[in-house]
């Protein structure tokens, strides 16, 4: 009797242990289930070295370069440039009149707006040079805005400071909170 006792009481510590480490088990293969069925999403296009001219009345006003681009559905469809984008406007006579370079781009063509990141420049056709790590195009009103520190580069100042408000020429801005500006001296002695 004694025999059947300790085995009885051998059999309930081992089913606790059992089912402790099932449910041990259990809360790993949950993760890695929770992991397997998380849905990514994956781009329904994607291209490579991609070339893309924008036109209004049969007119070329923009070309965007881009070494990879993905585009991506939906309810709220977006194109990604995760190696960076360079954007080139027009003028009527096909002159360029502004470019934009970044190391990441994403245009939400469900908003028509374009946000680029990482190392922005905006260069206008005076020259004049915008700096940021952020940068919103609004291409329904034009603007240009930035929440960010952004420095501007003329011929004779260099103007820093914290937004920007700009239409999308770059030819006219406006700093937000400007916090410094430095005049340029130039040698005109050559």
């Amino acid at each position: 009797m004694n025999t059947q006792k300790t085995f009885k009481s051998i059999v309930s510590v081992l089913s606790v242990m059992a089912i402790g480490a099932m449910l041990f088990s259990c809360e790993n293969d949950v993760a890695e289930v929770k992991n397997l069925t998380d849905e990514k999403v994956y781009p329904e296009q994607s291209a490579k070295d991609v070339e893309v001219l924008y036109s209004e009345k049969g007119r070329v006003t923009m070309q965007l370069n881009a070494p990879e681009l993905n585009q991506y559905g939906g309810e709220q469809p977006y194109d990604e440039m995760p190696k960076g984008v360079h954007v080139r406007i027009f003028d009527s006579l096909m002159n360029v009149t502004t470019e934009l370079t970044s190391n990441y781009a994403i245009r939400r063509t469900y908003k028509d707006q374009m946000e680029a990141k990482d190392d922005v420049v905006v260069i206008n056709d005076k020259g004049e040079k915008l700096e940021t790590e952020e940068l919103l195009w609004d291409e329904k009103t034009g603007k240009i805005t930035s929440d960010v520190f952004v420095t501007i580069t003329t011929e004779d100042q260099i103007i820093m400071g914290d937004g920007l408000i700009a239409n999308e020429d770059f030819t006219e801005y406006r700093i937000i909170k400007p916090t410094g500006m430095l005049n340029i001296e130039n040698d005109s002695t050559n």
